[in-house]
């Protein structure tokens, strides 16, 4: 390996061990219906954001509230020692990707047939620590 992939795969392992996430893949809810949930907690804080989950109606919103404790837990591997009321923990991110369909055939009449697509996603949550600056420029807006 070269010396500059070598230097720019360092920084990346680096820039890993302070970022905090948590990733589902194949979750068997079509990507739309994951959006609205996802819309509902990103940029919100981590408490309110699982308060806002459990509460939901919605199917969705369960595999992201267990998504949603998975990166909190990563979070806590990496900090041992400190609480998460101290940090100022939020959800930086929230990405929903499409991801393999399976395609099922309905029976329609006159001996014809409809296809049918069971969509899935790739449910992306990445955490981060607010600091008071961020805090006073959220204020204000």
């Amino acid at each position: 390996m070269g010396a500059r992939k070598h230097n720019s795969a360092e920084q990346l392992k680096e820039a890993k061990k302070t970022t905090y996430f948590a990733k589902l893949n194949n979750c068997p809810t079509s990507p739309r219906k994951m959006r609205l949930v996802a819309g509902l907690i990103r940029g919100g804080n981590v408490e309110h954001a699982l308060h806002i989950l459990q509460h939901s109606p919605k199917e969705a919103s369960i595999r992201m509230h267990k998504l949603l404790r998975s990166a909190i837990a990563n979070w806590e591997a990496k900090n041992e020692g400190q609480r998460i009321e101290d940090s100022n923990l939020y959800v930086k991110e929230v990405l929903v990707d499409s991801g393999r369909m399976l395609k099922r055939i309905q029976p329609a009449p006159q001996g014809r047939a409809h296809r049918i697509k069971k969509r899935s996603n790739h449910v992306t949550v990445i955490l981060d620590s607010r600091t008071v600056v961020e805090e006073v420029k959220n204020q204000n807006q």
